[in-house]
């Protein structure tokens, strides 16, 4: 079955390549995520649609919280506010079961909120798949090619290794 969840945290960017790289993911779209009374104003995130047969919301979850600085409170989270978006009670219950039963995986509390989906602004399109149009940027090397690896060892069964092979 078709879902649709909101993640935001680090560089949509990274998100994106983040989310792109998975088995089971239908389709990412990056740009800029709002919610709802003082998270109203727009965040850098992605939209992801995800086949739940295929990958549970828990795992993608999983891997948001362990690919971005979940547990960092630095100056820049109004921009890369740490949060999963939802758009039902029953996600928004499940998101939060999730990241408690995450916690003890972390050194620190995780910071990620659990936030109503509220709307979204899509990138420029010339920012659209900026992992994949081309990951030898210096930028993708640096910052998304040390995620995507860390997918490949932690969530192997999660990732797209045909999709992932230049990383080998």
């Amino acid at each position: 079955m078709s879902k649709q969840a909101g993640f935001g945290g680090g560089c949509h960017w990274c998100t994106e390549a983040v989310f792109s790289s998975l088995k089971g993911v239908l389709s990412v779209e990056q740009g800029w995520i709002a919610s709802e009374g003082e998270n109203s104003e727009f965040s850098e995130g992605v939209v992801v649609t995800y086949d739940d047969d295929s990958i549970p919301f828990g795992t993608l979850i999983a891997i948001h919280l362990h690919t971005h600085s979940s547990t960092s409170m630095h100056p820049m989270r109004d921009r890369y506010r740490s949060a999963v978006y939802t758009y039902n009670e029953n996600d928004r219950l499940t998101a939060i079961e999730a990241i408690v039963n995450l916690q003890p995986e972390f050194d620190r509390p995780v910071i990620t909120q659990v936030l109503p989906f509220a709307s979204f602004k899509a990138s420029r399109e010339e920012l659209l798949d900026y992992y994949f149009s081309d990951p030898q940027k210096p930028f993708c090397e640096l910052y998304i090619n040390p995620k995507l690896k860390f997918i490949m060892d932690r969530f192997s069964n999660a990732a797209n290794h045909d999709k992932l092979q230049h990383l080998r």
